[in-house]
């Protein structure tokens, strides 16, 4: 079964993707969960995504088109990126989901994807 990993970093997690020495323990713990993900050959697909400001939100109202670009207002936490899994059940999948590295101020959700 397929399960999305949907991480939600906080303000202070996306100010971590620098070159500061936090920064590169934050970043090395990606890294880390990515390759142990891949050794165990459950990763089908996944990316980081750049800040929320970077967005644009497109909503379509009867015939009309409304087109947002960011920033957008503050959340506690914001969509910071994906993984995108292939294991046996929601356990194996939970399994996995406590093992990101998101700081206390973030949060993982698991889900199920739609079969196609």
């Amino acid at each position: 079964m397929k399960y999305a990993i949907l991480v939600r970093e906080s303000k202070e997690d996306f100010a971590l993707r620098n070159d500061s020495p936090e920064g590169t323990r934050y970043r090395a713990g990606w890294t880390a969960y990515t390759a142990a993900l891949q050794q165990a050959g459950v990763l089908v697909g996944g990316a980081g995504l750049q800040a929320p400001e970077t967005g644009t939100i497109v909503r379509v109202k009867g015939d009309k088109r409304e087109v947002q670009d960011g920033p957008f207002p503050d959340g506690k936490e914001q969509l910071g990126g994906f993984y995108l899994l292939e294991v046996p059940n929601i356990d194996a999948a939970l399994e996995w989901a406590v093992r990101v590295p998101v700081t206390e101020r973030g949060s993982v959700e698991v889900r199920p994807l739609l079969p196609m």
